[in-house]
Formats: C-alpha cells, sequence, structure tokens
C-alpha cells in the first residue's frame, strides 16, 4: 500500500514556498502520495503559542531574514523576501487551493500561487488576479472561484486547521509521516532519509 505525507503549508509562508519543489521531489522519488492541506497560520499560531512576526524582538526578525536568503540561495531560487503585496489576505487563496485539490488540480495551481507572490509579486487577494492565474493554467476559473467561497469549501478549510492541530502541527510548512511532524522546509532531508529507511516513526509518548 502506497504510504502518504500530509503536508500542511500556507501560500503566506516563504519558508512553505522554498520547500515546496523539494518535497515534491522527495515524494516522487519514494514513491509516496503527497497530501496537500493549506491551513491558516494565524490559527496555528494562537493555538501553539508561536508569535506573528511584527510581534518578534527585532534582532529574531533581522535573523529570519538571513534565513530567507541563505535558503534562497541553498534552494537556488530567487525571490523576494518582502514582496510587494505581503502581507496579503491570503485567505481566498487558501480556498481556491481547497477547492482545487478536491478536483485533483492542486499539482498545477499550488506552485504558481506560490510563485505568484514570492518572485512574481502579484496580489493573490484580488479575485481577478486569482482569476487570471486560473485561467493561464488552463483550469475552471469561474467555478473554482464559486466553489472556494461556498460553506463546504469554508468547512474543508476549517477541517484541515483541526486535522493539522490533532496531527500536533504548530508551524507550516509541516510534513506529517505516520504520526511523525517534520517542521519546517530545513526538514525535508530528514524526512527523506525516513522515507527512505522506513523506519519506525519518532512519535512522541
Amino acid at each position: 500500500m502506497s504510504r502518504t505525507v500530509d503536508y500542511y503549508f500556507s501560500f503566506a509562508s516563504p519558508w512553505s514556498f522554498l520547500g515546496h519543489a523539494h518535497v515534491m521531489d522527495v515524494a516522487k522519488r519514494n514513491g509516496v502520495t503527497l497530501r496537500l492541506f493549506p491551513v491558516d497560520p494565524r490559527a496555528v499560531f494562537a493555538e501553539s503559542g508561536g508569535q506573528p512576526i511584527a510581534k518578534r524582538p527585532v534582532v529574531r526578525q533581522r535573523y529570519r531574514l538571513a534565513e530567507l536568503q541563505r535558503w534562497g540561495v541553498k534552494r537556488n531560487i530567487a525571490f523576494h523576501t518582502h514582496p510587494r503585496f505581503w502581507p496579503f489576505d491570503y485567505v481566498l487563496a487558501d480556498l481556491v487551493a481547497v477547492a482545487a485539490a478536491h478536483h485533483g488540480m492542486a499539482d498545477a495551481l499550488v506552485p504558481r500561487f506560490y510563485s505568484g507572490v514570492w518572485q512574481r509579486e502579484e496580489n493573490l487577494a484580488d479575485p481577478h488576479v486569482l482569476f487570471a492565474l486560473l485561467e493561464e493554467l488552463g483550469l475552471p476559473a469561474r467555478d473554482l472561484l464559486e466553489e472556494a467561497k461556498g460553506e463546504e469549501t469554508e468547512a474543508a478549510y476549517g477541517a484541515n486547521r483541526v486535522r493539522a492541530l490533532n496531527a500536533g502541527v504548530f508551524g507550516l510548512p509541516s510534513y506529517v509521516l505516520e504520526g511523525e511532524v517534520f517542521w519546517g522546509q530545513d526538514r525535508i532531508d530528514l524526512l527523506d532519509d525516513a522515507l527512505a529507511t522506513r523506519r519506525a516513526p519518532f512519535v512522541p509518548a
């Protein structure tokens, strides 16, 4: 039976963006199914005691920027550490991704949305921008946007949050393999090792 990794992310997270191609690679190479779950990072922070960036000490904010630049070089990804439209209201983009995932369309959509925020400096809070991106991808733009605003999609988005918290997720991105949480794109290689060796999961008692 195929193994699965649950991938919790947000388009508002540069770390989710930086790790996306790598975790997709790792999943493909190890023959596992990657299940994508957009999650509202504010809800995760609120439950786990994390601090939004603006409320962190300045020294931590500066270090975060240095780390982003280091990992951009490491991953060979050029991007903006503080893009034009960031921070932004990411909820509609997340809801579109939830709707797309429901129809098996997320694999094409997610990297393009990430790029829109972090490389192309597009305003993903604007429904007209989202519509144009969906059309560019050849996806049913009008249907996905309509579905994104529906009660079922909002309920699914809320369920993603509950699922993440129940799995022990406290930050994004997180990757969960058989109950073991790998937090942060810098843990993807450890996830790769766990998949390759098929070791028992390390799950706190």
